[in-house]
């Protein structure tokens, strides 16, 4: 079994455990009772290259949150919104990042910006999920999920009036977001398993998407000179997690870039 088959597993064995907990009919249930989703495709719309600050309290060989401690969530978010980011992503995989859907649900109590999850979603139980935590935004890995299996979870996150955020990292996986009928596609600098960040990922998938397509750019965003980079390349807005999760004043970073996302040069729709 590779790396990404484990992966894969291990986030259905996951599903499976809490689904005999509460059962599929319960949680989707209580989904379509929680309160309405925000925006969050309203708020990738603003003008210039907006700045998505991601809560992470762990990625792999480094942790900048300790288990157990929420104390920072509420702080970040908020810093993350006073500093003027038009989205929040916290990451919820536990597996590899030590997330869970309670962090994302304490930083969303926290602000009035849209949520956006990171997770591996694989299995509709995660999607009705994600909502009751309070997702916004839901993202789904093209390479993980055959034709029919992506257009019904896409449906599916459309359904609850979230965002639903295709994730592809080829030309070929961008195609298949566009057949599926995405309206949102992030480009993903990084693999799913090993390998290093290819921040020409994006220059060479941008290009192929249609222009209405709304575009984000994932990973290697460590200064203002990567955002503009992406920018350049057609990127809608960038996804910046290490970086703010690692500084010394994340507000202030924060500030920083979402002011180069203005910049003239920036295009905006």
């Amino acid at each position: 079994m590779s790396a990404l088959d484990r992966l894969v597993s291990e986030v259905l064995a996951g599903v499976s455990a809490r689904e005999a907990v509460v059962p599929f009919q319960e949680i989707k249930a209580r989904s379509r009772d929680t309160a309405p989703a925000r925006d969050g495709f309203g708020a990738l719309l603003r003008s210039g290259c907006g700045v998505i600050a991601e809560i992470k309290r762990a990625m792999p060989g480094r942790t900048f949150i300790e288990d157990g401690d929420f104390m920072p969530i509420a702080r970040l978010a908020r810093e993350f919104e006073q500093g003027g980011a038009h989205l929040i992503a916290c990451q919820t995989e536990q597996l590899r990042y030590h997330g869970s859907l309670t962090d994302m649900k304490i930083a969303r109590d926290a602000v009035d910006l849209p949520m956006f999850c990171r997770d591996i979603i694989i299995d509709p139980y995660q999607i009705h999920e994600a909502r009751c935590y309070g997702a916004d935004l839901v993202p789904l890995q093209v390479e993980l999920l055959d034709q029919n299996r992506l257009v019904s979870l896409l449906d599916r996150i459309e359904s609850l009036h979230m965002t639903a955020v295709l994730e592809v990292r080829t030309p070929a996986e961008a195609d298949r977001a566009m057949a599926a009928g995405a309206r949102v596609v992030a480009v993903n600098a990084r693999p799913m398993v090993g390998g290093g960040v290819d921040k020409g990922r994006f220059a060479e998938i941008s290009p192929g998407l249609p222009e209405s397509t709304v575009r984000i750019a994932m990973s290697g965003v460590h200064s203002p000179r990567d955002l503009l980079s992406y920018a350049a390349a057609g990127a809608d807005a960038v996804v910046v997690g290490e970086e703010l999760m690692s500084a010394e004043d994340p507000g202030r970073l924060t500030r920083t870039l979402v002011a180069t996302g203005q910049h003239p040069s920036c295009p905006s729709r």
